[in-house]
Parts: structure tokens; sequence; C-alpha cells
């Protein structure tokens, strides 16, 4: 039912032209609610009212500590899709030592025990550090319980991530955050597990124009990549409609069906149950 009323939504807007009233709906696959925000400037009913002012569908939603998270599942917002991933961090610096840190693997297990989440991340981990008996832990705990990996991570910890487990289940926070569009195409074709998420990714336009090869990427792969807000400091959050806004623009000279999936219908899909 969710997708269908979402698909009518998009129709009017597309058949009112790029000037119609109704902007596109979104999906928001990256998004953070941190303690100084929840804490800070954008208490529960502020944040929820940010996402049906900018009409987002969805959100997939982690958070420094996990309490941010969960306050926004357990508050069951009837116009908004929370799909809860599991943050490998209690406090900031956890990002530089998770990967070696057996204490977050019991974390990562406890807050499972929960029932609702889908995903565990996002977190941060580059090239060798990928190695750890506790990221392969990690990795195959996933696998086994059919969730998500959010990693914010290089083309070679992609790589490692793949190899201790080839069926996992990865969303790539910025999709790589420099990688050309040559090496991710060349990636989606590698891993069919693969999603591409497009948080600061400024890359993608020129001039307010998408380039010719993320055009041409985005064309020919459209059921691989989601967008995302990345609200890692209050200051995303003060800028969140301009940020999903600017996805609209560019997502506004694709194709109908390419611009409707990277919206929105490719989350849907991916983290529907």
């Amino acid at each position: 039912m969710r997708v269908k009323f979402v698909a009518v939504l998009w129709g009017l807007t597309f058949a009112g032209g790029i000037h119609a009233a109704e902007p596109l709906p979104l999906f928001d696959a990256h998004l953070h609610y941190n303690v100084e925000a929840a804490q800070g400037p954008y208490p529960l009913d502020t944040v929820l009212k940010l996402f049906r002012e900018n009409r987002i569908t969805g959100i997939l939603a982690n958070s420094r500590p996990n309490d941010g998270t969960r306050a926004l599942y357990e508050a069951k917002p009837k116009d908004v899709w929370v799909v809860p991933s599991s943050a490998p961090y209690i406090v900031q610096p956890d990002r530089y030592s998770w990967f070696n840190d057996p204490k977050i693997f019991a974390l990562i297990e406890s807050e499972h025990k929960r029932g609702y989440y889908q995903g565990i991340g996002e977190f941060h981990l580059f090239g060798k550090d990928a190695k750890t008996e506790w990221v392969k832990k990690t990795v195959n705990f996933a696998v086994a319980h059919n969730l998500w990996l959010h990693a914010h991570s290089d083309d070679e910890a992609v790589d490692i991530l793949f190899a201790h487990n080839p069926k996992v289940k990865i969303v790539w926070a910025h999709t790589g955050f420099t990688t050309a569009p040559e090496m991710i195409e060349q990636y989606l074709k590698k891993y069919p597990n693969l999603w591409g998420e497009l948080s600061y990714r400024y890359d993608v336009t020129e001039g307010g124009r998408l380039k010719p090869a993320w055009r041409r990427l985005f064309e020919q792969y459209p059921d691989r990549f989601i967008v995302g807000s990345d609200t890692w400091v209050n200051e995303r959050w003060g800028q969140y409609a301009s940020i999903m806004n600017g996805y609209r623009g560019w997502l506004a000279e694709l194709p109908r069906d390419a611009a409707e999936k990277i919206a929105w219908r490719n989350a849907e899909r991916l983290f529907r149950k």
C-alpha cells in the first residue's frame, strides 16, 4: 500500500512537470539522530515535522548512541517509515576502534535482541582494518540474521567485507565518498549485494547539471542507488531541506522510472521485510 500511495504522489508531481507544486517524495537512507540533536535543538517532534515538510516517506536511521534510533522507531509515526539500524558506537571516538573492540560486538548482539533492527551501522572502516576477527564476526552475524551493513568504507574495505562472506548485503555510505563513477560501476558489477548511498557526493553535478558519467551510471544502474541526508552534526539538520531538494534537482533530469527508483522505490524494496 505504501508503494502505491507514493507512486500516485510522484505520478501527480511528474504529470505537472518539473515546476509542479508537490515535490518528489524521498526516502532518506542515511539519517543520524545523535545525542547532540535529540537533547539539543532537534527534539523528536521537530524532526518528525521536518520529515513531513520535506515529503520524506521513510528513513534508514542510525544514531550515537542508539537511543535516538529507538526514539524514532518507537514513536511509530504513521506517515514516515522508520527502518532502524544499530550503530556500533556509544561515543564518537568508537569510530576509530570499534573493529578491534569485543565490547562493540557484544553491543551489536545485545541491541539485536530488541527484535526490530534491520541493519548494523553506519560504521567507519578502511583498508586492512576490515580484516579483524571482530569485523568478520559482525559480517557473519549480519548474514545469519538477514541484516544490512551500512559501511562508510573505501574500496579495499568493501572487498574485504565481501571476502568475509559473499552473502552480506551492504549499503555503501557515500558510495565510497571519492570513488570515481567508472570504479563504482566495476563494484556494482562485481557485487550484486552492494548499493550506493549518495550523501556528500556533490561531484554528481557540475554547474547544477548531472555530469555525463554519473547520468550514464544512474540510467544504467537505477536499481542500485539510494539517497540520504547524513545528519551527523546539527548543521546538517539545519540544512535538511536544502540537502534533500538538491537531490530533487538532478533527479528531475533522469527518466521518470530511474528518478523514482533512486528517490524512494529502491529503499522501499530493499528494506521491506
